[in-house]
């Protein structure tokens, strides 16, 4: 038998809270719900979790505090946040707790349902993706690790984005890398600047790229980029 998928919902609005996981359960999600941070994090050091779901303003122990401290556990767990406030610094503050996605109230169950499979669709590719640490582009080989592009004539040391920019688009090869996720996997926030940098750094990927024409980084319009192999 399949095992279900567990999450960990800390709100501390009862009546959401109630709905949320009546609405978690129902869609086959194995759900523990806690009123507050402290209550959660007591929760997630005795039982394992494969996602949280996280309020930010709760009693005892806010949800930015307890990302932290589940961070210091299980630096890879996903995590989203959920806030009253669409404010921009709490956005900034979500991600660089190593947040993966954040949804404001009010939304609709179907939305928050959206993200949850997303970024569990993404740590299943990522999972399986880390157990190859290298890919073949064409030509080209492409050590994750070591961070190098290689050919028969010559080694291409990437920098840091470089590589981890390339290596996203590896994992989702043939297919759209949504440009905000990228942005926010890399950059930490999807803000103009960081925008125009990545354009830079896809520019010089394709120059690394450039003499093997199997091998191509095309720009999807309004939606991300797509690795061609």
């Amino acid at each position: 038998m399949e095992q279900k998928t567990k999450l960990l919902l800390a709100e501390d609005d009862e009546n959401l809270g109630l709905l949320l996981k009546e609405y978690l359960v129902a869609k086959g999600f194995e759900t523990d719900l806690y009123p507050d941070g402290e209550a959660a994090y007591k929760g997630f050091m005795k039982e394992h979790y494969d996602i949280c779901i996280l309020d930010i303003m709760m009693p005892k122990k806010d949800g930015f505090s307890l990302a932290k401290d589940i961070r210091i556990v299980n630096a890879d767990i996903p995590i989203i946040f959920l806030t009253a406030k669409n404010l921009k610094d709490d956005v900034i503050e979500g991600f660089k707790m190593g947040a993966d996605d954040y949804i404001t109230k009010p939304f609709s169950m179907e939305e928050l349902i959206f993200r949850v499979e997303a970024i569990l669709r993404r740590t299943a590719q990522e999972s399986q993706s880390s157990s190859q640490p290298v890919f073949t582009l064409g030509k080209y080989t492409f050590d994750t690790r070591k961070q190098i592009l290689t050919d028969n004539e010559k080694t291409v040391k990437l920098t840091t984005k470089e590589s981890d920019l390339l290596k996203l688009l590896c994992q989702n090869a043939n297919k759209v890398l949504e440009r905000n996720y990228a942005l926010k996997s890399i950059w930490i926030d999807d803000n103009y600047f960081n925008a125009r940098s990545m354009d830079v750094y896809i520019t010089k990927l394709r120059k690394h790229l450039k003499d093997e024409p199997s091998v191509e980084i095309i720009n999807v319009h309004g939606k991300g980029y797509k690795l061609i192999l």
